[in-house]
């Protein structure tokens, strides 16, 4: 799943980026983190769509966003050449959770998924002002296992990445030219101060990744893929339960349907 032909991928995405684009846009929105998979959109939709139909928005959080991710994200719109925003969300979070404070101290999850939240209604913001379409930055390991913040990161009108593991973002990654550090920075949503995916979801994606495309792609049980892997068969289970537990954040809104003849008659 590693060795693959990354000029015809990355030329597939971006096909696929032109095509989805309509004639009325004025070009893509990127939010970008300092992180591997937003860079690499980035890089995509620029080669798709050339710099100046680009728009980067930098939105850190300074009580939680590293530096060196700001620093990074600015590093990417520099070299790329695009037109980018730059807003710290720090007072926007704040805005929400003073009033909310009121109903007892926030959690170190609620604030974390606020924070993402704001910045999709942000990134939709300049989209409405400006014309511009949403491109998000979950790749496919990420989807799968729900590991995105529902209409928050996950919140966007096409996911450019989405048919890529994590592991294989990152091989595509070194193709397109985004600078090493980027391709080898431990992945971070950074929604609250030292947080990292791994460390979050328990397993590397090295480990996660074969399993996620032997049960996805190749339809195997989890018996057969802890056979095939070598790996033992309660953590295959635990990675099936997690994508088959976040199957709603992959979904339209569940509509609670009403027989014709009841409405009607």
């Amino acid at each position: 799943m590693m060795n693959l032909n990354w000029s015809l991928v990355s030329e597939y995405i971006c096909n696929g980026i032109r095509s989805f684009i309509p004639d009325w846009a004025r070009g893509v929105v990127v939010g970008l983190s300092g992180g591997l998979d937003s860079s690499v959109v980035a890089y995509l939709c620029v080669k798709a769509l050339g710099p100046e139909r680009v728009l980067g928005l930098l939105l850190p959080d300074s009580d939680v966003t590293p530096k060196v991710d700001f620093d990074d994200a600015l590093m990417i719109v520099r070299n790329l050449g695009i037109q980018y925003r730059v807003l710290d969300i720090k007072p926007i979070v704040k805005a929400f959770y003073d009033p909310l404070s009121c109903f007892g101290p926030p959690s170190k999850l609620a604030i974390g998924n606020l924070r993402a939240r704001i910045r999709m209604c942000i990134n939709y913001y300049f989209a409405n002002l400006e014309g511009w379409i949403v491109a998000g930055c979950g790749d496919k390991s990420e989807i799968l296992l729900g590991y995105f913040t529902k209409y928050g990161d996950g919140g966007c009108d096409f996911l450019p990445i989405g048919s890529l593991y994590k592991t294989q973002v990152r091989k595509l990654a070194s193709f397109l030219g985004v600078p090493q550090r980027i391709v080898e920075k431990p992945s971070s949503p950074a929604l609250w101060p030292d947080h990292f995916a791994e460390n979050e979801l328990g397993y590397s994606y090295q480990f996660i990744d074969p399993i996620l495309h032997l049960l996805v792609d190749r339809g195997l049980s989890p018996i057969e893929v802890s056979s095939r892997l070598n790996v033992n068969l309660d953590d295959v289970i635990k990675i099936k339960n997690r994508v088959d537990s976040s199957n709603h954040k992959r979904s339209f809104p569940k509509i609670i349907e009403i027989p014709l003849n009841v409405l009607y008659g």
